[in-house]
């Protein structure tokens, strides 16, 4: 009883203190509700219009789907996952098995092993788009960042290469797609290739399409720096590579850094048609199968693949935004 007793005031003066005007002059509650009740009113209000307007939707693969048919779709897709990785768990478990008995009956003998073949599951899928993603982020990244570095300090360099960059960045991933096509098949050419010709298609078009907002704004933080600190570094005389790393990138890193959360917002998005006209796994080439195969199902599916990919997204662009306020050493950036 002393403890129930105890808990009551103890209770009372925590909330209390919530319900207290912070130096702002607005209780913590009061703050806490601002912040989260206008997102979660407008997650609300779309998802009633959602599924008040799917059912009044008639496609040749059937209604919309609403929320509940889509999250319902999300948790079979899950399903199929953990039924695959049962599938494969059971497939190795078997094949240990026939090698111990094989290596039993034929003692010094190779055991040739078989590769398990199961299909892709939809998470396998988002991780291939994941990888894809960042080998073509950063293959634009050591390519514009050196060449933002080059049109930032010189001048010259900067004019012979604008009119390339205006001319070449805002041409879309459709149109790279074919050319990104015919060079890799005619260069790429490996009887034990280390890669899949669909995968390197889908790297370099995201290369080519996400590099240039890393570029330009590279460029635009060189030329930015003071020029006091330039002044500085001629009258040290300090090498070239050293004035790069220990002037030119740390004055410039706040930029740099928005450039690459820009490119890898644009690397995600091309991506996806890269992914649907490659045929690269991924989540592209999902989304292309789903709408393909026509069945009841496809709809559903897409619609969880739409919200992947947004939801992806988001995350990508936060963790970039993280490290883009890590950069500016906690600098506001909008």
């Amino acid at each position: 009883m002393s403890t129930t007793t105890l808990s009551i005031p103890s209770l009372t003066q925590r909330l209390s203190a919530l319900l207290q005007p912070s130096a702002s002059g607005e209780s913590i509650v009061r703050i806490i509700l601002r912040n989260i009740a206008p997102p979660l009113a407008g997650i609300f209000v779309f998802l009633v219009l959602w599924d008040i307007g799917a059912s009044h939707v008639h496609t040749s693969l059937g209604t919309l789907p609403g929320p509940i048919a889509v999250m319902k779709q999300a948790g079979n897709l899950y399903q199929e996952y953990q039924s695959e990785k049962e599938r494969e768990a059971a497939f190795h478990e078997r094949q240990k098995e026939r090698k111990a008995r094989f290596l039993t009956e034929n003692p010094g003998q190779e055991f040739n092993e078989i590769k398990y073949t199961g299909q892709p599951t939809y998470l396998d899928q988002i991780f291939t788009s994941l990888y894809t993603v960042f080998v073509g982020f950063f293959l634009g990244t050591i390519i514009a960042v050196p060449l933002g570095i080059l049109c930032g300090l010189n001048k010259t360099i900067q004019a012979a290469l604008n009119p390339l960059i205006q001319v070449f960045r805002p041409v879309s991933p459709l149109a790279w797609l074919p050319i990104v096509t015919l060079v890799v098949s005619a260069l790429y050419v490996s009887a034990d290739p280390m890669f899949a010709k669909s995968f390197l298609i889908s790297a370099i078009t995201v290369t080519l399409c996400s590099m240039w907002p890393t570029l330009v704004n590279t460029a635009l933080g060189v030329a930015s720096i003071d020029k006091d600190l330039l002044n500085v570094s001629k009258v040290l005389r300090l090498s070239t590579s050293t004035k790069v790393t220990k002037i030119v990138i740390p004055s410039s890193l706040k930029l740099i850094f928005t450039g690459m959360r820009l490119s890898l917002g644009v690397a995600w998005m091309v991506l996806i048609a890269a992914e649907m006209l490659a045929q690269n796994p991924g989540l592209g080439k999902f989304v292309w199968d789903e709408f393909q195969n026509g069945s009841s199902q496809s709809l559903e599916r897409i619609m969880v693949a739409v919200f992947t990919i947004g939801f992806v997204g988001f995350l990508l662009d936060r963790t970039m935004h993280t490290l883009q306020q890590m950069a500016s050493f906690g600098q506001r950036n909008d």
